[in-house]
């Protein structure tokens, strides 16, 4: 209850004093605050942490570095919302489960980030097929080369000298 005291001012100090701001700059992505007061809900400052408001079950704070890290830290998700890892919200359950990314079945955001992975993928085999190409181009020419060399150098020295 504390955090929403601090919060209900139109004016909020930083905790460690450095700066103020209004409501309206709170979560907005920009670090205000060196210690991170202004971004309790993003991963916005580096040395900021992250709130996890956990509804149903204790709210918690993470390190910003465990935030969109495809492991579910927070009971409600809310740590993972860059769409790529699915968190059920296991808040109402307590928040107990503790959850990765690699126990739960495929969801269709999930899909379409392999998807993605695999025409990734799939371009990267193309582009690394072409650089063989060139290479295996460059190789013969190489070759070529000093077979014309060598085949040059003996035809020279089995021709017969004409001496004056």
């Amino acid at each position: 209850m504390t955090d929403f005291k601090y919060y209900a001012t139109d004016v909020i100090k930083c905790k460690d004093g450095s700066n103020s701001f209004t409501k309206d700059r709170i979560n907005d992505n920009f670090c205000d605050c060196i210690d991170g007061t202004d971004e309790p809900g993003t991963s916005a400052c580096p040395r900021g942490k992250f709130y996890c408001r956990n509804m149903g079950s204790q709210p918690r704070f993470l390190f910003s570095s465990r935030v969109n890290d495809h492991i579910c830290d927070c009971c409600d998700g809310s740590d993972e919302y860059d769409g790529v890892t699915y968190c059920p919200n296991t808040c109402i359950m307590g928040g107990s489960i503790e959850y990765k990314a690699e126990s739960h079945t495929t969801t269709s955001s999930n899909t379409r980030a392999n998807e993605r992975k695999e025409n990734g993928a799939l371009e990267d085999i193309i582009h690394n097929l072409k650089d063989l190409k060139v290479l295996a181009v460059i190789q013969l020419i190489i070759i070529l080369f000093w077979a014309f060399v060598l085949f040059r150098r003996r035809m020279k020295s089995s021709r017969p000298r004409c001496r004056a």
